[in-house]
């Protein structure tokens, strides 16, 4: 495993999480983003901790992968659960260990803020990601999620 460093996302790391999202839209989905609505959600939740944090990895100090956090009320548990999104690793740096060390981290993270579990999207057709973070521990969720878009 190559050796890393994981800190919380700073607004230095706006550009390289701008380009990592566009990165992973059109590698799951082959389609593009709007880059002034996606930097501006980028800097939303730099800016405000309460929409969420990101997570990134760096090796040697370049930043190779990423992760955002956002939050979700349970009344079920009367707790949170943190939804991992926009996780992104450079292709370069697949199957070294970055993502399972990032995913280590956010958990002992989360286990300490006494979340109640962590959840995450996944694109169907990613069927490589799926493989992942089922060898992580993770299991496919029993609900299946709809959305209508305003």
């Amino acid at each position: 495993m190559t050796n890393c460093v994981i800190r919380k996302a700073k607004l230095q790391d706006l550009a390289t999480l701008v380009s990592f999202n566009q990165a992973l839209v059109q590698e799951a989905r082959g389609e593009g983003l709007n880059p002034q609505f996606l930097t501006q959600g980028i800097q939303a939740v730099l800016s405000d901790s309460n929409r969420g944090f990101y997570t990134v990895v760096e090796v040697e100090n370049k930043t190779v992968a990423a992760a955002l956090v956002t939050f979700e009320w349970s009344d079920w548990r009367n707790a949170w659960f943190w939804w991992l999104q926009d996780v992104y690793v450079e292709p370069s740096y697949r199957q070294q260990g970055i993502f399972r060390s990032l995913y280590t981290h956010l958990k002992t993270q989360a286990q300490a803020a006494k979340v109640c579990g962590l959840r995450l999207y996944v694109y169907k057709g990613n069927k490589t990601a799926q493989e992942v973070y089922q060898r992580m521990g993770m299991i496919p969720s029993n609900s299946v999620m709809f959305e209508e878009y305003l």
